[in-house]
């Protein structure tokens, strides 16, 4: 385990160990912790106003891709990622992601730091009727903190509308659009995602997804996946999950882990 693993772990366990986050630590009125982990579907709902979310995953994608008429592996590793959120009031949340990651083709490997993406979710419209939950996710990534193998030569925006409707008390469909700059070319990839997320009782949870990625000047990707989420309390939750490719430009699959906590802000 290297020391940013164990840099992440620290905390996390020391939380755990000291019944940080036992229901009474928080607000009653509180709803459950909502998380944009696991899925690839950023949920609509904004970190209370005043609170932290910490949500933290390690993740690891597979492929075979054709290099000189030959199949070689490529492979690719988030570990940890972190995404930051902060409830600025009812309607927004400031967020801040930060990524270590490695991958490889064949024998040659590179690995560091990711950019640092900063940026803020935003609800527009609350669920009334047929009308869905409306929310948007503004993302900036930056040069700063990436390591030489993963450094943007220009600051790339990214940006996302997340719908929600409620099915039942226990069923929701989500979807996303958007699109994303990579920070080395003018041209935009659209993003779509369509998850189903169901409430198998008040503490376990389950979904299946699709979603994809579409290059302007590049042919669409697409690939499917699902996974459960577990709560520990309102205010932590465990997930796993694993994807699959679509079509044969997407990786073969991928597999993730998670954990997610929030907390009051003191003063």
């Amino acid at each position: 385990m290297n020391k940013l693993n164990k840099a992440l772990l620290i905390p996390v366990i020391t939380l755990l160990l000291t019944g940080t986050f036992r229901r009474d630590v928080l607000a009653q009125d509180l709803p459950p912790i909502a998380t944009d982990r696991p899925d690839q579907t950023e949920s609509p709902y904004i970190t209370p106003a005043g609170y932290i979310q910490v949500e933290t995953g390690f993740q690891m994608e597979n492929d075979r891709m054709e290099m000189f008429g030959e199949k070689t592996k490529s492979w690719s590793a988030l570990y940890p990622t972190v995404l930051s959120k902060y409830g600025f009031n009812e309607r927004c949340e400031l967020r801040l992601i930060t990524e270590y990651a490695a991958q490889g083709i064949g024998d040659e490997r590179e690995e560091g730091a990711q950019p640092l993406i900063i940026g803020f979710k935003s609800r527009l419209l609350d669920e009334k009727g047929l009308l869905p939950m409306v929310t948007v996710i503004c993302h900036l990534t930056t040069p700063f903190l990436a390591g030489k193998d993963f450094k943007p030569t220009y600051y790339a925006p990214s940006f996302r509308f997340l719908l929600q409707h409620s099915v039942s008390e226990r069923v929701s469909v989500g979807y996303n659009l958007g699109a994303e700059w990579d920070g080395e070319t003018a041209e935009p990839t659209f993003i779509y995602t369509f998850t189903t997320a169901i409430s198998l009782s008040d503490r376990i949870g389950c979904y299946v997804e699709a979603f994809g990625f579409a290059p302007q000047l590049g042919r669409a990707m697409h690939q499917a996946d699902g996974g459960f989420t577990y709560l520990f309390s309102d205010n932590a939750q465990l997930d796993i999950s694993g994807g699959i490719a679509l079509t044969d430009n997407a990786p073969d699959y991928y597999t993730s882990i998670g954990f997610s906590f929030r907390l009051p802000v003191r003063k």
